[in-house]
């Protein structure tokens, strides 16, 4: 936002109340602490050169807002292993609880779905919708996609991987035995095998080198003017002719009054819900209104354990109540690296915030041991963030289309209350991505801009 407005001629002041520029965008480090609201303080410990995006950990190809800053500040990209068919899925309820791999998953499922189509489409349960050469075609088309035999008839693949992998001369390879889709359809994390289906979530996803914070950072670089770090917003309000913020100093104790042509507030709206301001009445209920999801990461450091399994970035599925498993797309090859041991949200995330960090940490490690047994000891420096308990945020994102009344406040909250304008990623379609918090600012300043001039104009009329 300020980066921009600079470029388009205003002086900008930026107030940030944390130490830190970033806001959700993130990364701990060894040394940093992690301050949680009614939680002890936690130091991370990782070895020096680790990280943890504790925010934002990947880039879709297609946010080409943010990816476009990324160009301009020259923050260096490496490609995240979002998807991986070497990650795992693990449920109580199939396989006798035993991780089974996305491959097999993914390939048996669609071999026995194939079979049972083509099944379908010669007991001619299909002549009303398919003619008889499209029906040819269909069923030479499921011969391919699940690797049928010329019997359409499903028999395994070595799509799904080997029980004994081929090697030199006479070493030929063992494919797996097919597993049944009945209890393919018990394995509660079976969704998992289309995650990457998602658009946001398809291949290619990015990320910085070094860190998700390389970003903001680079802005910060960027930006003329010093911003305000360890700044508490205490009071927005407005006249006809000026908009004032006041602010805590946090670092002297000073109270300070700021005034401007306009102020943009981004503050998170149950932050903003608790500052005092002279807002109209509809525009505090909208703020006051605002539901935010839960979400929460537990992460370590550990040996590369996960790479002796084929494993090399992306994630794994197992029990709702940790989330994934997350890798590293990082230092492959080398000796250690940061795993994620739940990566949780909504309502699993509600009762998982409700738990003791100490507990949190329990069940992520847990959760990594029933992926990768008796690797559970191998987890160490562990740290963990509640997105609900983080001071300035309270929250990781919200979603204003699951309520019909949050859609008036979403409309209100787009436009502005006189001079305050209210910007962010939760003002946007893409209210739990950074590019969100990109074309929300583009719409901002254009309307600023377009103020601005239209007031010119009438001056000079």
């Amino acid at each position: 936002m300020a980066y921009r407005l600079e470029r388009a001629g205003f002086a900008v002041t930026v107030l940030e109340a944390r130490k830190r520029v970033g806001g959700r965008n993130w990364t701990l480090r060894r040394g940093d602490k992690v301050e949680l609201d009614g939680v002890a303080e936690q130091f991370v410990q990782f070895s020096e050169g680790m990280y943890f995006n504790a925010g934002p950990a990947r880039i879709p190809s297609h946010h080409q807002g943010l990816l476009g800053y990324c160009k301009i500040l020259d923050v260096p990209l490496e490609v995240e292993v979002n998807f991986s068919n070497s990650n795992l899925l693990e449920s109580a309820k199939a396989f006798g609880g035993k991780p089974i791999q996305e491959r097999q998953a993914i390939n048996d499922f669609r071999g026995q779905i194939a079979e049972l189509l083509s099944k379908a489409t010669n007991r001619d349960a299909l002549d009303h919708e398919l003619s008889a050469d499209d029906k040819d075609r269909l069923i030479a088309f499921l011969r391919t996609y699940g690797d049928l035999t010329k019997e359409n008839i499903y028999k395994g693949s070595d799509r799904s991987g080997y029980k004994v992998l081929p090697g030199a001369f006479d070493q030929v390879g063992v494919k797996r035995d097919p597993l049944s889709l009945r209890d393919l359809l018990k394995d509660e994390a079976l969704a998992g095998m289309m995650f990457d289906e998602n658009i946001v979530m398809q291949a290619t996803m990015l990320e910085p080198v070094g860190g998700m914070d390389r970003i903001p950072y680079a802005f910060h670089k960027s930006i003329k003017t010093p911003i305000h770090l360890d700044a508490e917003v205490k009071r927005i309000s407005q006249t006809t002719d000026r908009a004032e913020a006041v602010y805590l100093d946090r670092r002297s104790g000073n109270t300070i009054e700021l005034f401007a042509d306009f102020v943009v507030c981004t503050i998170p709206l149950p932050v903003l819900a608790e500052i005092d301001n002279d807002f109209s009445a509809p525009v505090k209920q909208a703020i006051a209104g605002a539901v935010y999801d839960h979400s929460a990461k537990v992460a370590f450091e550990s040996s590369r354990f996960w790479e002796a399994e084929q494993i090399y970035g992306g994630l794994s599925f197992g029990t709702a109540a940790t989330g994934v498993v997350w890798y590293p797309s990082n230092g492959f090859q080398s000796a250690r690296g940061i795993i994620i041991g739940a990566y949780v949200s909504g309502k699993a995330a509600t009762a998982f915030e409700a738990l003791p960090i100490a507990q949190q940490i329990a069940l992520a490690r847990n959760a990594v041991d029933k992926l990768h047994p008796g690797h559970g000891v191998d987890l160490g420096s562990p740290v963990a963030v509640d997105w609900n308990k983080v001071p300035y945020s309270l929250g990781p994102w919200m979603h204003w289309q699951d309520n019909p009344t949050d859609a008036t406040a979403y409309r209100l909250l787009n436009q502005p209350e006189g001079r305050i304008y209210f910007s962010g990623a939760h003002l946007s379609q893409l209210p739990s991505w950074q590019e969100g918090a990109v074309v929300a600012a583009h719409r901002t300043i254009e309307l600023i801009t377009t103020r601005v001039g239209a007031a010119k104009s009438s001056a000079k009329s």
